[in-house]
């Protein structure tokens, strides 16, 4: 009951912060399992995308959090498991553990989720160049919907660094699925993902 309250509020704190606009360019938001990718610039794009969402689509999708950052005190641990039932990924792993696994065992039970392909957060006007995540995604779910995404002025509610936000109007653009094609090598594939992600800025 407290995780479903601190939901309700912080929806409600970032559509008064952000005015959070959703904007859908190229699919409807339809309860599908998919795979949501976009740039990635502060902290808030995870609760920026999420609260984007629509109510039933927010129940099955998951957000990629870092496991080290999130897991730092017992507030953000609840909160990231409680409230946004994030998938932890570990930056500091073992040879052995593969940084996939909890992602593929989540779309095997048929969530979606959101992932960040550069792996960090960057300060340019453009992602950098995305890591090869995604594509191995794309390859063992071909049938998963790759629907790419632009947030648009979030690191000015947020920037890195900074710990309190201020209000600015920021939206989130969704664009046309996109797919592996047959032989399709990983880079072009990335660039190509990329390059989905960028179009949608100016849209």
């Amino acid at each position: 009951m407290l995780a479903k309250l601190m939901g309700y509020f912080l929806l409600g704190l970032v559509r008064v912060l952000t005015g959070s606009q959703a904007r859908w360019y190229g699919c409807p938001p339809k309860a599908e399992q998919r795979i949501y990718f976009a740039n990635h610039q502060s902290h808030a794009d995870l609760v920026m995308i999420w609260a984007a969402l629509p109510k039933e689509l927010r129940a099955r999708t998951r957000a990629i959090a870092a496991k080290d950052y999130w897991t730092k005190t017992p507030f953000k641990q609840w909160l990231t498991t409680a409230v946004f039932n994030v998938i932890y990924v570990s930056r500091d792993r073992s040879a052995e553990e593969d940084p996939l696994e909890p992602l593929f065992e989540a779309l095997d039970n048929g969530d979606s989720i959101i992932l960040f392909p550069e792996g960090t957060r960057g300060n340019a006007e453009e992602p950098q160049p995305f890591k090869a995540g995604l594509y191995n995604l794309a390859v063992r779910f071909p049938n998963v919907e790759l629907v790419p995404a632009w947030i648009n002025n979030v690191q000015r509610v947020m920037p890195k660094g900074e710990v309190v936000p201020v209000p600015v109007l920021c939206s989130v653009t969704f664009g046309a699925p996109i797919h592996l094609m047959a032989g399709e090598e990983r880079r072009a594939f990335l660039d190509r993902a990329r390059t989905a992600v960028i179009a949608l800025r100016d849209v």
